[in-house]
């Protein structure tokens, strides 16, 4: 299936000089001639898998731990209501 430059910098809104045209259909050219090379290769026999090795997550355990107080977390604010951050108002 062949693709051209033209329908694709339309589909892109795209305008390109000619030179460029010319370089973008060559590439593109090659990419799909190597596609096709791809499909002719036998993989009924091959599983489907999104990585070449096996991966596994590593996880700590998780532990407790103390965290900050609201007098401490709210202490450098540079806006503040009692126990929250004050933020500028975003919806009219």
């Amino acid at each position: 299936m062949k693709i051209s430059i033209e329908h694709l910098s339309r589909l892109a809104r795209l305008s390109l000089p000619e030179a460029e045209k010319t370089l973008f259909g060559s590439q593109l050219d090659n990419i799909l001639n190597y596609m096709d090379k791809l499909n002719e290769l036998d993989t009924g026999n091959v599983e489907p898998t999104s990585h070449v090795i096996s991966i596994n997550n590593v996880l700590r355990d998780d532990m407790l731990k103390p965290s900050l107080s609201s007098e401490e977390a709210l202490r450098n604010a540079p806006d503040r209501t009692d126990k929250f951050f004050r933020v500028p108002r975003i919806i009219e």
